[in-house]
């Protein structure tokens, strides 16, 4: 038989992230059950246009050269109008070159046209994921009404993650739109519509990679027939002359489960030959997004969660686009998918062949397959930190392929908290955290002709509320999870969302 194997997580906070009364509760209280005030790592900062050093403590390995690129709220408000959600704040990238043992900041602005309306208004004109913009004050009465009919219109503000397609980079948040931007010196170049490559509503902000360069996402698309998840394909480009999503393809459709409520999902997994896209009771109102002029509602609003719904693994060779049965499970950690399922399959019982694992997968009588999760490490050890988001691996060497560690955040608040190394084969962890600081998405910088999976540098940047503490971008020796150095930051960095690392060629 042909097996599959992947590994997801559970994403921390969700209370939080749905549910603008909690989460306003959350920033705007005092230390509160033992939580720390952190409502400082989300406001509002200038802008850094010219790098600035940093001050290192430690040693930077001489042979990191290159750049950390992040990016994530950092506009928070407009004249008298402010954001509802931290998602909306308005995006700000970050850059911290490394080279010659030294560390260089600097930070701009997103030129995207929801960023230069707000602020050519002086207040909130660009709907986003938790606030409405009101109508404009100007317009008549009557053209107020009308514009209440139209639309909703998507935001380019894109604050979730830095891509890169072929030889270009992009910011992206969660619509069809993303902004092309120039690396080095952060300016925004032009805005690009996936609509005008492929019929799509929305992608997601983190694409997967070949090593041959082919890219792939996916993205919503609604119509008369309901909601489908697609499956996009972004070939390599053939000539320097084409633009960067040129001969972009939808190598597959997959109708939603419940066609009008479709899934949230934020990203999906990929192995060498197949998408593996987990189908949630994260529910999405259609109509509600639709609406949302009319009744004033934020997009944020149209989410709930669906207990009555099992969580659905869907399965699609990423080469030809087939797609394999659906495989039902709630609780994410570690699954063995089997593919390859015939008449003569045996029901009843376990048939992952694989020893080195204890998930199960069991036809059933109905034809569906239930699979049982194994965990990654031991529940227990996991209690003291919480929650596990953004996980990475040796992406450039390992993805699409069998990997032994992985690394990410711990939560034990709403953002993260601690770091983490976890070995999926012992099952054992190693942590770092510092009370006080909060890091962000870990990323795996590998050492030059490494031939270990661990062997390389893990790259955080550390943010504080406390205005006695210093940000700093934090340098961890991957094997051993220790620090090596940290680089301190003179200014206040807003807490961000995703990144990636730029080798210096």
């Amino acid at each position: 038989m042909d097996y599959i194997l992947s590994a997801f997580y559970n994403i921390p906070g969700l209370k939080y992230f749905f549910s603008q009364e909690k989460r306003q509760q959350s920033m705007s209280s005092t230390e509160e059950g033992g939580k720390e005030y952190i409502a400082p790592l989300f406001q509002t900062v200038e802008e850094v246009l010219q790098p600035i050093p940093t001050r290192i403590t430690g040693t930077v390995p001489e042979w990191i050269k290159g750049s950390l690129l992040r990016i994530g709220p950092g506009k928070f408000e407009f004249g008298n109008d402010k954001f509802n959600h931290w998602f909306d704040g308005m995006a700000l990238m970050h850059k911290f070159t490394i080279e010659n043992g030294t560390v260089m900041y600097m930070s701009r602005f997103l030129q995207s046209d929801a960023y230069r309306s707000n602020e050519s208004h002086n207040r909130i004109v660009v709907s986003e994921f938790g606030t409405v913009a009101l109508p404009d004050p100007c317009k008549s009465l009557f053209q107020r009404f009308v514009s209440t009919f139209e639309l909703p219109k998507p935001t380019d503000n894109g604050n979730i993650n830095f891509m890169k397609y072929e030889k270009d980079y992009y910011v992206s948040t969660e619509t069809n739109l993303m902004c092309k931007v120039d690396p080095v010196m952060l300016e925004t170049k032009e805005q690009v519509n996936w609509s005008d490559y492929i019929a799509v509503n929305a992608a997601t902000a983190h694409p997967h990679y070949d090593p041959n360069g082919t890219a792939y996402n996916m993205g919503n698309s609604f119509g008369k027939q309901g909601t489908f998840y697609n499956i996009i394909k972004v070939p390599v480009q053939e000539s320097e002359d084409e633009g960067t999503l040129h001969g972009a393809q939808v190598i597959c459709s997959i109708p939603a489960k419940d066609k009008w409520n479709p899934s949230y999902y934020h990203s999906f997994g990929m192995t060498e030959n197949f998408i593996v896209f987990m189908e949630q009771p994260i529910k999405l109102n259609v109509l509600k997004i639709i609406t949302s002029k009319i009744t004033g509602k934020p997009i944020l609003d149209s989410f709930r969660w669906d207990p009555i719904f099992d969580t659905v693994f869907h399965v699609a060779n990423k080469h030809t686009g087939e797609v394999y049965k659906l495989v039902p499970k709630s609780i994410p950690r570690r699954f063995v998918l089997p593919l390859d399922i015939t008449s003569e399959t045996p029901q009843g019982i376990n048939i992952n062949p694989l020893t080195y694992t204890s998930a199960t997968a069991v036809i059933r009588a109905d034809g569906t397959v239930w699979c049982t999760h194994e965990n990654l490490c031991d529940e227990e050890s996991f209690e003291e930190i919480g929650c596990l988001d953004f996980p990475a691996i040796n992406y450039s060497k390992y993805n699409t392929k069998k990997y032994r560690y992985f690394y990410g955040c711990g939560f034990q608040h709403l953002i993260g908290t601690c770091l983490v190394k976890v070995d999926v084969v012992t099952k054992g962890l190693k942590v770092w955290q510092e009370d006080g600081f909060y890091p962000s998405e870990p990323v795996f910088v590998p050492s030059p002709d490494s031939n270990e999976e661990d062997d390389g540098v893990i790259l955080s940047a550390v943010v504080s509320p406390n205005q006695d503490k210093t940000t700093f971008l934090l340098f961890l020796d991957a094997k051993n999870f220790t620090e090596l150095c940290r680089a301190e930051v003179p200014v206040l960095i807003p807490y961000g969302i995703h990144g990636i690392f730029l080798p210096q060629k």
